[in-house]
């Protein structure tokens, strides 16, 4: 008799329904009890996060009796509050960027290309999900996987592209990176050439 695949485990990638591109991640999964007249009775609270490598992510949290169906709300959530990222040559973060929530404090760095991700547990799994090859992240404060995911989100949501940035302040991108030094006694045309 064949035994079916166990559902759980830290970090991995499940199965994801065909053509839709989005993975999922299974961030943290954690125990709880309430305890009752007739002794305890125990229910699973999942964290998931949820990208399509392109510049979108997402994060959920779900309960149930049972750790399949927690994982599953889980992923319906982190899919319904999915969010854009402009990313940098499709590798980085445009700028460095703070993000903070409740204890959680997360600064994030774009880094050069082949540095890889740099981070730890809950922003390693929110980083590959949304498709960044390249940063550095310091988790400060809070280690609880729900703060720290939260704070990166909040991070990324300051995250702009300086085509959007040009785009609010009326400007073309050009203007907002200034004019480039030229050697003394050249025109601007010949510095260029």
């Amino acid at each position: 008799m064949a035994r079916e695949p166990r559902e759980g485990g830290r970090g991995r990638e499940r199965e994801r329904e065909p053509d839709d591109g989005i993975t999922d991640k299974l961030v943290t999964i954690n125990r709880v009890a309430k305890v009752v007249k007739g002794g305890r009775r125990f229910a699973f609270a999942a964290l998931v996060v949820v990208g399509d490598q392109k510049g979108r992510v997402g994060y959920g949290a779900g309960k149930a009796r049972e750790v399949p169906e927690a994982i599953r709300k889980a992923t319906e959530r982190a899919k319904r509050g999915m969010i854009r990222v402009p990313m940098k040559e499709g590798r980085t973060l445009h700028h460095d960027v703070e993000g903070h929530f409740g204890a959680g404090n997360v600064i994030l760095r774009s880094a050069a290309a082949g540095t890889g991700i740099i981070a730890g547990g809950p922003l390693r799994a929110v980083f590959e999900s949304l498709g960044i090859g390249d940063v550095v992240a310091k988790s400060l404060g809070s280690r609880n996987p729900h703060n720290m995911v939260k704070a990166a989100f909040a991070a990324l949501q300051k995250c702009a592209s300086p085509r959007s940035v040009a785009t609010r302040r009326g400007k073309k991108v050009a203007e907002l990176f200034g004019r480039r030094e030229t050697p003394a006694g050249q025109p601007e045309e010949a510095a260029h050439a």
